[in-house]
């Protein structure tokens, strides 16, 4: 089953484990980082803030990689 998953800052993504999503808070760079290698192969979509998707706009793009949707 494919599964959801929300990376950045705390106050930004904690709601999103009520709805089910695989919670990663990451507040620095290598945080974020972590989370996003650190990602089980079942999940398929990561919701990003707006700055965890600026330390990952080299690698969201990738083959294989999940879809990515960023918060406004």
């Amino acid at each position: 089953m494919a599964e959801v998953a929300a990376i950045g800052a705390a106050y930004r993504v904690e709601g999103f484990a009520l709805a089910g999503a695989r919670v990663s808070v990451a507040e620095d760079p290598e945080e974020v980082r972590r989370a996003w290698r650190d990602l089980p192969a079942a999940v398929r979509v990561v919701v990003l803030t707006p700055a965890a998707a600026a330390l990952l706009d080299d690698v969201r793009d990738t083959p294989g990689a999940p879809l990515t949707v960023v918060m406004p």
